[in-house]
């Protein structure tokens, strides 16, 4: 930058004077989570903060190949990411290696509780809520319409339901799965497991100790295997992982999906086979338990090898407001992370079914919280894809996981 002096004898010079210092962030963003959207986001941020640039990196369309990479990162101390999103499941895990900053003094009572606890370590903010999620049933409320089928609020309703519509469809349901759920061995596989193992009221671990049900086990896994038996869910539905689900609903080619939230937005896009036919709905429960859900959902932890900590933390809680959240539920369909937006009348009608995920979000469970997570998560994921792969039945699956499962959790 320069300016211009004009000396007394009407001499005039440029002298330089220094730019204002630039600084140079960058964020990390779930390739899944829709970066394009953030990137508005950050637009506006750069727009208030013209001194900060805000670049985006993307990776992995799963939970598992995200944490994968972040946590080479991490190791290495590399300095090139200054802002992470997580898994609900990390930021515990990634605080206790030291490789995020925690918010000092963060008041989090503005946030869902669910939200503000989970990025809570011994009373301190370890990172900030970016989304709130839920798996959810999605189903094709047309062919049931068509049908007269009402929702299945019991996992065996739903098979009864996806028979009637194959039987009903004949030859035009050849490529329709009745049922679309992750049996690939990656996170997804936990939730596929807890889904009807916490339906029948149990419990996996209490306190920092495994308390584990074998014989409620046995049938969660069972249960999954029989849908595959069936034929209600394709056969190798041990290669399925979240995005495969996603696609192949939204293609035309699922009657009920397990998923994520991030699906709704993809389901009403333009190269949508199916959009206008969607219905959302709380997840079955196995014969008379409770309906359960796992609760997902995206934090932002800041790294604590970033060479800008304050501009990453402010830049963190700027994406982490309510402005952002609702911007993010208009225009992605992402949950908040703030209640009162689930009743907002630009959220709902932009995204309709939003007014009715609130209670899903408020009662989901939330995974085994233990600082041996990531060995729990690799035990019950493997065995799960194993039993719907042949492998292993559901008995041996349940013996084999409670074994291991007790010399992680003693």
């Amino acid at each position: 930058m320069h300016t211009l002096i004009c000396a007394a004898l009407g001499a005039c010079v440029m002298a330089a004077t220094p730019a204002l210092a630039e600084t140079k962030l960058k964020i990390f963003v779930s390739s899944q989570h829709q970066p394009d959207v953030w990137r508005k986001m950050l637009d506006a941020y750069e727009a208030q903060n013209p001194d900060v640039t805000v670049t985006i990196e993307t990776g992995g369309n799963t939970s598992d190949a995200q944490a994968q990479y972040l946590n080479t990162v991490m190791s290495a101390k590399d300095p090139n990411l200054d802002v992470l999103m997580l898994d609900v499941i990390r930021p515990a895990q990634y605080a206790a290696a030291g490789w995020t900053m925690h918010f000092p003094d963060k008041d989090m009572s503005a946030y869902l509780p669910t939200y503000a606890e989970a990025n809570t370590v011994n009373g301190e903010t370890v990172a900030l809520p970016a989304f709130a999620d839920a798996m959810f049933l999605y189903y094709r409320k047309d062919l049931l319409d068509k049908y007269g089928i009402t929702l299945p609020k019991t996992w065996e309703e739903l098979a009864a339901a996806a028979k009637t519509v194959s039987d009903g469809e004949g030859a035009a349901a050849a490529d329709l799965q009745g049922l679309s759920f992750q049996g690939k061995a990656i996170e997804g596989a936990v939730c596929t497991f807890l889904l009807p193992y916490w339906s029948q009221g149990k419990q996996l671990v209490s306190d920092g100790k495994l308390d584990f049900d074998k014989e409620a086990a046995t049938r969660s896994l069972a249960l999954w295997k029989s849908f595959v038996d069936e034929g209600i869910a394709k056969k190798n539905i041990s290669e399925v992982a979240t995005d495969d689900t996603r696609k192949e609903f939204q293609a035309g080619k699922v009657l009920f999906a397990v998923n994520w939230s991030y699906a709704w937005k993809h389901f009403q896009g333009p190269d949508s086979a199916v959009a206008g036919k969607v219905g959302v709905a709380r997840l079955p429960a196995l014969g008379g338990g409770e309906q359960s859900t796992c609760l997902g959902g995206w934090e932002f932890g800041v790294s604590a090898y970033s060479e800008h900590p304050e501009e990453a933390k402010r830049l963190a809680e700027y994406l982490s407001g309510p402005d952002v959240s609702k911007y993010m539920a208009v225009n992605g369909s992402l949950l908040p992370t703030y209640a009162g937006l689930y009743t907002d009348a630009d959220v709902t009608a932009a995204a309709p079914w939003l007014a009715d995920a609130l209670p899903v979000v408020e009662t989901a469970r939330a995974r085994p919280v233990t600082p041996r997570y990531n060995e729990v998560s690799e035990i019950i994921r493997t065995t799960v894809n194993s039993v719907l792969a042949g492998v292993k039945s559901p008995e041996d699956g349940a013996a084999e996981m409670e074994s291991r499962l007790r010399r992680v959790l003693r």
